[in-house]
């Protein structure tokens, strides 16, 4: 029980000294000790002079001068000045405080003298015998090196709590413009589906209704399963295929499509949930609109380990293919959005290739995937 009240008034005690800042006069009373000491040769020795009244007059006088003019430049100077980029008034101001400083701990050796009865030059053994000797070999050197090392302290502070204002920032900068990526991909996505069971509808209305159910599952799935910045591979591939074969069911009978899947994807693989997509958006695309020609895409998956590779060739007929004003507002929309992503998404680990000619269309892309454990540590180390 003794023990308990004993560790509880210690606790008090050193919250109390943190919130008045007392342990700061704690740091400069032991730098003032260090360098005394250095100057003197001898830690005990120190000790031994402390005992005397004079002394401790005098030691004193520097921990408190010091220590009131540094928190004076801290507090006043640099957020007046020198924050608001005014440095000359900042180094003049600076100079003043410390020949005041000076001024004033010179002073405060004829107050030792005084108590110990005698001139402060036999006193402290000061040759010549000067208040400038005084002030120039002892009390100024010294509050220069005090607010040197009390301005370095407060600015290497202010630089560290700048750079983590400046990386958090950047990190709400960035899931910005993700956020904002992918809310233009979702109206880009709606835009087409909806268009083509518009298309349907006049054309198969049996079609159009099985077009309804798969796109209401891509849109739940959207919607509810992907609100995450990775989803498992397996599922973005099922989505992917029910995308593919909604998009298919609009095509006449002079179309074909070879795909490729993995035989086997591990649950453990991640990915940026529609990521993809776009490209197969724009494979649909650039199918050739005359009827007459023969239109066709070939989309390749393949995982090793854990590098995905993405192929789709598609046919297109670039000189004949027109848009509108409305077709053209909305072209390229989706890859430019989806390469942006890519930058933020997998810096430096991924290759895009994309290929336009005459009749035909291709996209090669591969990209290095993480695993679950991995997206469990960033989770924990963010």
């Amino acid at each position: 029980m003794y023990f308990y009240g004993m560790t509880k008034k210690l606790h008090l005690i050193l919250s109390q000294l943190m919130r008045y800042k007392l342990h700061h006069v704690a740091l400069w009373a032991l730098y003032n000790f260090v360098w005394w000491s250095v100057y003197e040769g001898s830690v005990f020795g120190i000790f031994e002079t402390l005992q005397e009244p004079h002394n401790i007059v005098k030691y004193f006088s520097y921990v408190s001068f010091h220590t009131l003019s540094v928190y004076f430049c801290v507090h006043v100077l640099i957020p007046r000045f020198l924050e608001k980029h005014r440095y000359i008034p900042f180094f003049g101001a600076l100079i003043a405080t410390i020949v005041v400083t000076a001024t004033l701990i010179t002073c405060n050796y004829y107050i030792a003298g005084a108590i110990a009865g005698t001139s402060p030059y036999e006193l402290f053994k000061i040759v010549p015998a000067s208040p400038v000797t005084i002030f120039k070999n002892n009390a100024f050197p010294s509050c220069v090196a005090a607010m040197t090392l009390g301005m370095s302290i407060k600015l290497a502070k202010n630089w560290l709590l700048s750079q983590k204002k400046q990386q958090l920032l950047e990190k709400e900068k960035l899931e910005t413009e993700l956020k904002f990526l992918k809310s233009q991909f979702n109206p880009h996505f709606l835009f087409n589906t909806i268009n083509s069971i518009f298309v349907l509808i006049n054309k198969n209305t049996e079609m159009a209704s099985e077009s309804l159910v798969k796109f209401s599952s891509l849109l739940r799935y959207q919607l509810y399963e992907c609100n995450t910045p990775t989803i498992q591979l397996s599922n973005e591939i099922q989505y992917i295929k029910s995308f593919i074969e909604l998009e298919s069911l609009r095509q006449n009978a002079n179309f074909s499509l070879k795909e490729s899947y993995p035989e086997t994807v591990s649950t453990n693989v991640m990915i940026a949930p529609f990521i993809l997509i776009p490209f197969i958006e724009n494979a649909f695309k650039h199918l050739a609109e005359d009827h007459q020609l023969k239109k066709w895409i070939q989309f390749d998956l393949s995982l090793q380990e854990n590098t995905l590779t993405l192929f789709i060739a598609n046919s297109a007929n670039f000189q004949i293919q027109t848009h509108t004003l409305e077709d053209a507002s909305y072209k390229g929309l989706g890859l430019k959005n989806v390469k942006r992503r890519l930058d933020l998404l997998y810096p430096d680990t991924y290759t895009l290739v994309v290929t336009e000619n005459k009749d035909r269309y291709t996209v090669q892309l591969s990209l290095l995937l993480t695993t679950q454990a991995h997206v469990q540590l960033q989770k924990v180390t963010a």
